[in-house]
């Protein structure tokens, strides 16, 4: 079962609000997906610290409903 980046987007923004969220669909498949995020959240923790706040968001989604989720995750300069 796919996942629309709209959706990611939604689950992204409702766990981090002030989250800029740009998603790109890698093969058109709803599987593969890149996303960028800048979000105040994220300021003074590691990158690792930084997807774990991503994938919680995601509710337990990743490697079921999404099956890839490549990320890119910062805090606003």
């Amino acid at each position: 079962m796919a996942m629309d980046a709209a959706h990611i987007e939604s689950l992204i923004k409702e766990a981090l609000p002030d989250a800029e969220v740009h998603i790109d669909d890698l093969r058109g498949d709803g599987n593969h997906y890149a996303a960028r995020i800048i979000s105040k959240e994220f300021a003074g923790k590691s990158r690792v610290q930084q997807h774990q706040m991503v994938y919680a968001a995601l509710q337990g989604r990743m490697g079921g409903e999404l099956h890839a989720l490549g990320l890119q995750t910062s805090a606003p300069e």
